[in-house]
């Protein structure tokens, strides 16, 4: 407890994102995956569009709106359908999961094997699947190796994006079914979501740069008269200690960090471009061409980024598993 007189306060910035340093690569990589009893693809993705409203009728009922028309913001994220290239077999041991086997389509687009020139195939899938359903008792996960595809979005993009996606479910033998039927062919959106659902959301956020320690901790400013610095903290420490703590706001790389937003509330999933499409197109984006889907609030980072989407690993109970009417979707010329 604080003594009678004695200032406190919180630190600054959180110490559960530490050290704030650039992420590896413009897109996330999922580490954890919940569990599902039902056997399906545990994820997704697509790439931001921007930001609109809503007037939906509000559907939860412990708010002090409920049934009447509220104004929501929302994100648009399209989500053309991922390609299943591979299946990845891990088998658990002492120092973790270990990848024990992997099968390859035969029909892998020529731009997936541009970014990775050292895949091969292996030959006769069939035969190979027949090989692996042999060790099955040896494996502990099965996961789906996908790729992204989009050139059949509107963003103008060829390199494609390769990623695992976890399957849910207990029963080996049944994600093995499950995986065998996918290799080669598209995921869809609504092959793994519903409206309504919750879901967690990762991205790269927007960068940032080198930033000081006014920007990237709102420390605030020194008084005018502070000798020689005014964007600068006052102190850095007792001069006893002999070195700085790394609670203390220091300058350093701001943005770029892989983050994770959770229970996002997906309110529409819809194949038809025109109920979101502005006649100017998207700022920055263009014309959304494939299949969309509207989450209530913000993601992470900027427009054209690729964001990953997730069953929810702690779902919040006080959200409907239903999505609310929609009443209006603006589709305003966006600045």
């Amino acid at each position: 407890m604080p003594k009678s007189g004695e200032k406190r306060r919180p630190r600054r910035g959180s110490a559960g994102f530490w050290p704030r340093k650039r992420a590896k690569r413009i897109y996330p990589r999922i580490r954890s995956w919940p569990k599902v009893d039902q056997v399906v693809a545990l994820g997704h993705a697509g790439y931001k569009v921007g930001m609109t409203h809503m007037i939906v009728i509000d559907n939860r009922k412990n708010s002090p709106t409920y049934g009447e028309e509220i104004w929501i913001p929302v994100t648009i994220i399209e989500t053309p359908p991922l390609k299943v290239c591979g299946i990845r077999f891990y088998k658990l041991t002492p120092y973790g999961y270990k990848t024990l086997t992997e099968v390859w389509a035969e029909n892998i687009d020529q731009r997936v094997l541009r970014k990775i020139p050292t895949l091969r195939t292996n030959g006769d899938v069939e035969q190979r699947l027949k090989q692996i359903e042999q060790i099955l008792p040896e494996v502990s996960e099965i996961r789906l190796i996908v790729h992204t595809q989009p050139w059949l979005a509107g963003i103008g993009k060829k390199t494609p994006e390769v990623f695992e996606i976890a399957i849910g479910g207990e029963n080996i033998q049944e994600k093995f079914e499950y995986a065998k039927k996918l290799l080669g062919n598209d995921l869809k959106i609504q092959d793994v979501f519903k409206e309504g659902m919750q879901i967690d959301v990762s991205a790269v956020t927007k960068g940032k740069g080198f930033q000081g320690e006014i920007k990237r901790f709102g420390v605030k400013l020194m008084h005018h008269k502070a000798e020689k610095k005014r964007r600068k903290t006052g102190n850095r420490g007792p001069e006893g200690l002999a070195r700085v703590l790394p609670t203390v706001p220091m300058p350093g790389q701001m943005g770029f960090h892989t983050r994770t937003e959770y229970n996002k509330w997906i309110i529409k999933i819809s194949d038809n471009p025109d109920e979101i499409n502005p006649k100017s197109g998207w700022p920055h984006y263009g014309i959304v061409r494939t299949t969309w889907i509207a989450v209530k609030g913000s993601v992470p980072g900027p427009v054209k980024r690729l964001i990953r989407l997730r069953y929810p690993v702690r779902p919040n109970p006080k959200i409907p598993s239903e999505p609310p009417q929609i009443v209006y979707i603006s589709t305003a010329p966006k600045n």
